[in-house]
Order: structure tokens, then sequence, then C-alpha cells
């Protein structure tokens, strides 16, 4: 699939969401990269608080998109064939906490290809993401990159309060601060 695919699945799925669905967020590397990181070439997320998981698949299913529900409860995919099928993952919970109304209203509408979406700040992405390291997914190399792009963006003391009970978060934040990556207050 390629990021023409990714960005037509990605538009389609918020301009549903936007129109017909319940509140959301663009989220994960996406996100990111609206923020400035590299483009993201292997899947879109998006947010939806716990309760209107059902309401959001209903919605994409109505603008075309195949429901699939995968083993982990925690999401679902809506597939869309542009070349291929496409997927886009939208999450109604992260690391085991439910997606609340709150998340979603911190987002920042921000125009994405040409739609004004909502989008959840870098610091939030990379605290989710942070929180997910563990001993059998710890690949900082995939996060050095999209954190260099938007550092400056990030509340790096934020960072560090939200992930300070996840050693392999500590440690890349180490990382990060050995490598002159982070700002320090």
């Amino acid at each position: 699939m390629s990021q023409d695919d990714l960005r037509e699945a990605l538009r389609r799925a918020a301009s549903a969401l936007k129109a017909d669905g319940p509140p959301f967020a663009l989220a994960g590397s996406y996100a990111l990269w609206v923020h400035g990181a590299p483009e993201p070439v292997h899947d879109v997320d998006f947010v939806v608080a716990e309760h209107d998981a059902e309401a959001a698949a209903a919605t994409l299913s109505k603008a075309g998109f195949d429901i699939r529900r995968p083993p982990e409860e925690w999401l679902f995919k809506a597939a869309f064939s542009v070349d291929g099928p496409v997927l886009i993952d939208v999450l109604h919970q992260i690391n085991r906490v439910p997606v609340d109304a709150e998340l979603i209203e911190r987002a920042e509408v921000t125009d994405v290809l040409a739609l004004a979406i909502p989008v959840l700040a870098p610091t939030e992405v990379l605290t989710q993401k942070l929180r997910a390291l563990h001993e059998h997914h710890c690949d900082f190399e995939k996060l050095f990159g999209p954190v260099r792009a938007v550092r400056e963006q990030l509340d790096w003391a934020q960072l560090r309060r939200a992930t300070a009970e996840n050693p392999f978060a500590v440690a890349f934040l180490s990382l990060c601060d050995s490598l002159g990556i982070a700002e320090h207050h």
C-alpha cells in the first residue's frame, strides 16, 4: 500500500466521522506527521471514546469501510479498498486505558489533507507510544525520527512524569537526553 492510499483512507475515514460520527481524533504516527514527523508507511490511527466505538464502526461501515474485529479488544479495523485494502485502526483503549471524551477534547483542530479535524498533540502521542514499550516490544529506532522532528513541540517534563513508571520509556528519554534531543528545564 502506498502513502497515497493511506492518505485517501485517512481522508475518507475522517470525512465520514466528521460528517456523521462521534467525536474522534487523529492519533499515532499520522498525528505526529501532521506536527512535522516523517510520514508513516503502514497504518492510520484514530481514537474514539470507548462508549462511541460502535457508533464509529457504524459510521465507517456506512461510508464503505469493511469493519473487522481482531482478537484485541481495544480497537477495530476499518478496511477500505483503494488499489488493495488499506486498514484504519480505530482505538477505543490505549495501553489498556479507555479513551475518554477529555482526550478527544484536548485534540487541536488542524488542517489535514484539506480537512479540519482534531489531531492529538505530539506529547500525548509520544506518551502513549512510550507507555507501550515493554521487554517484547522495545524498538527505539522507530521513535528517534519522529521524536527528533517534533522535539520542540514536546513537553519534555510532562513526558517524563507521565512515563516515569515504565523503565523502557525512562531509558528512551535518557537516551534522548544523552543525544541532545531532549530539552532540559
